[in-house]
């Protein structure tokens, strides 16, 4: 395990709340760090629209932005060793490791290629596969509609 320095972007939001039943409000500024900008964008639109909703809360949009920064953190060189690192931390959860996750869609072709023999041994008798794609018979005249799964 090494350190370096990565870029985040910090949301600052600037409020002044007042306790129910107050007429004074007590300033404040919390910070909030997210990796891209976008997400610290439209968090900090979510939080000034959520934050104007209140009787008791004015945001300062002046103060409040999201800025470019750097934190120094902790890096790993794969997976296993961040599950090692953090496996006693209550509430972890594993990295999802994507040849882990496979769809249904993808699945059931899988399925259907390993039934299917290859198109060089069935003498072209359809359907067979040809490495990785299905070769259907002839949809004589009928359209086709194909769908496809973005990733």
């Amino acid at each position: 395990m090494d350190t370096a320095w990565i870029q985040v972007f910090v949301l600052t939001l600037a409020e002044c709340a007042a306790p129910a039943g107050k007429t004074v409000c007590q300033e404040r500024e919390f910070d909030l760090q997210f990796l891209t900008r976008a997400d610290c964008e439209v968090a900090l639109e979510q939080l000034v629209s959520l934050k104007e909703e209140s009787a008791s809360v004015i945001v300062n949009r002046s103060k409040s932005s999201c800025a470019p920064s750097a934190r120094q953190t902790e890096i790993f060189t794969d997976p296993g060793g961040v599950s090692s690192a953090s496996a006693d931390i209550e509430g972890w959860k594993d990295p999802v490791k994507e040849e882990e996750v496979a769809s249904p869609t993808r699945i059931s072709h899988q399925q259907r290629l390993d039934e299917l023999p290859d198109c060089e041994a069935a003498g072209g008798k359809l359907p067979c596969k040809m490495g990785g794609v299905i070769v259907e018979a002839d949809a004589k005249g009928e359209s086709i509609e194909v769908w496809r799964r973005d990733p």
